[in-house]
């Protein structure tokens, strides 16, 4: 939420039509080429999804008997495995996965009709992808295109605590308007999902180059030298001139962009270095810095406004004539940075309503970098800043910050609370983090699992003449392994 209009760009620059601007979705219209083209090269989207039927149901069995309308034997053989995703926003439909099962029995029941067989359910890997989608009366089922989420590119190799989502660091990078013409900093770096963004952004290369498959591959439809030819097209690819720059205090964060930076073949762009904010001086060259810092959220600090404070003292006078993009959640810490954003920009990160900021650092007054010729915000901005209800009006760390100044006894620099019992709000909120933490930690678990699984075939094609381990120019095979500018694979990594 909050990069709809970025990746409504995206597709229209990819030559997609009718493109529409909804909540949380984009639609638009293309051929079969352009479908693949969308789940390759867009930065911002999660999934691409092929509504295949609309309709409208008052109760289960209308989804039920809808749903049997629907000649599935164009989609599936009885051999074959699927899945149902169902999205729901409505009074009468409350669960999600009730949906789901009334969609699976309407296609099993189909095929036990017609060939007395039935398909399996397959949560993993299944054949065929469905999403089902309702908004009270209005549903539309579609076919999932994509399988794993488009965020998933296939580069991270290993992760940091609380690490953001590679969507949402190429939505950021998008929305600066920053495309490869200056050098790129990220003070803050954790695992280099942003500073892999960015160069893949600057050297106009398609972040599906690393990704394994797509459900489409498994359609019958499924037109292999089609997707070959938009896979192998590096037409569009140019050359970056300028660097690419990350620092974190953490020595384990800095070894572990270091591993996915080499994964993503891109070595000779992106440089990581331990070294602490506070010790961050003026670079030489023209940059631009956009980073993500911690919120107090997932990852502790023992000081979080006085980091911020820091944060504002460095830009102040260590960043000189550049624009640095600051993406937060407290406006607490905001305030503690000191200095007048020229933009903000709501953005949610996971659950987090948060504010995407951009800081103009200029020497001197306002006034003289405005007679100058300086533009502290264009048009385009002033209108976007005018806009009504922006922001939710009561924000969560508003209400959390008049909660502490109320609070004789709490400490605002740690937010500490000294109270000896939780409200059954505070346990309910503490429940659910304790709740998505313990999920997060679990998804860590099964991809570093499924990674282990699939050592054996990591280096593996998975579809004929894409790669060629002798070294000829061809496009790199699916996953990690190479590095130099022809990214072809490094016979040394094993």
């Amino acid at each position: 939420m909050g990069l709809e209009p970025v990746l409504a760009k995206e597709l229209t620059q990819l030559g997609a039509n009718d493109v529409k601007i909804g909540r949380r979705m984009v639609s638009f219209t293309g051929d079969k080429e352009m479908m693949y083209r969308a789940n390759f090269q867009l930065h911002t989207a999660i999934r691409i999804l092929k509504p295949i039927r609309h309709f409208k149901a008052q109760c289960a069995d209308d989804v039920y008997e809808e749903i049997k309308k629907i000649d599935w034997t164009t989609y599936l053989d009885d051999d074959k495995t699927f899945a149902v995703d169902s999205v729901v926003f409505s009074e009468e439909f409350r669960h999600s996965k009730f949906v789901s099962y009334k969609v699976k029995d309407a296609i099993v029941d189909q095929f036990r009709e017609k060939t007395g067989k039935r398909p399996n359910i397959s949560v993993a890997n299944p054949d065929l992808r469905l999403n089902m989608h309702i908004a009270e009366d209005q549903c539309t089922l579609s076919l999932d295109s994509s399988g794993e989420s488009l965020h998933r590119r296939g580069y991270r190799q290993e992760s940091v605590e609380a690490p953001l989502n590679e969507v949402l660091a190429a939505g950021m990078i998008l929305l600066s308007g920053w495309k490869g013409d200056t050098d790129f900093i990220d003070p803050m770096c954790g695992s280099g999902t942003i500073l892999i963004e960015a160069a893949l952004i600057a050297k106009n290369m398609a972040p599906g180059l690393f990704r394994k498959e797509y459900a489409f591959e498994k359609w019958p439809d499924f037109d292999a030298d089609l997707f070959d030819e938009i896979y192998n097209d590096e037409s569009q690819e140019r050359e970056f001139q300028h660097h690419i720059y990350g620092y974190d205090i953490d020595v384990k964060a800095v070894n572990t962009a270091l591993l996915n930076v080499k994964a993503a073949g891109m070595t000779k762009d992106i440089t990581v270095m331990q070294q602490d904010f506070k010790d961050f001086t003026q670079p030489v060259n023209k940059s631009i810095m956009i980073t993500n810092p911690p919120y107090g959220e997932r990852i502790s600090t023992p000081d979080l406004l006085g980091t911020y404070k820091m944060i504002g003292e460095r830009l102040k006078h260590e960043f000189k004539g550049n624009d640095a993009w600051i993406l937060s959640y407290r406006e607490e810490c905001f305030e503690q940075i000191g200095l007048k954003p020229s933009i903000k920009i709501p953005l949610y990160n996971g659950s987090l309503e948060c504010e995407f900021r951009r800081y103009q650092m200029f020497d001197g007054r306002l006034k003289d970098f405005r007679h100058d010729g300086g533009i502290v915000k264009t048009d385009e901005e002033k209108r976007q800043m005018a806009q009504k209800h922006r922001f939710k009006k009561e924000r969560e760390f508003k209400q959390r910050l008049e909660e502490t100044e109320q609070n004789e006894e709490a400490d605002i620099r740690s937010f500490t609370f000294h109270r000896h019992e939780l409200n059954p709000i505070d346990r309910n909120v503490r429940k659910d983090r304790n709740i998505r933490k313990s999920r997060e930690e679990q998804n860590d678990r099964d991809d570093r699992k499924d990674r282990k699984g699939r050592d054996d075939r990591k280096f593996k094609r998975d579809r004929k003449d894409r790669f060629d381990r002798g070294g000829k120019k061809t496009r790199p095979g699916r996953g990690k392994g190479f590095d130099n500018k022809d990214r072809r694979f490094d016979d040394d990594e094993d």
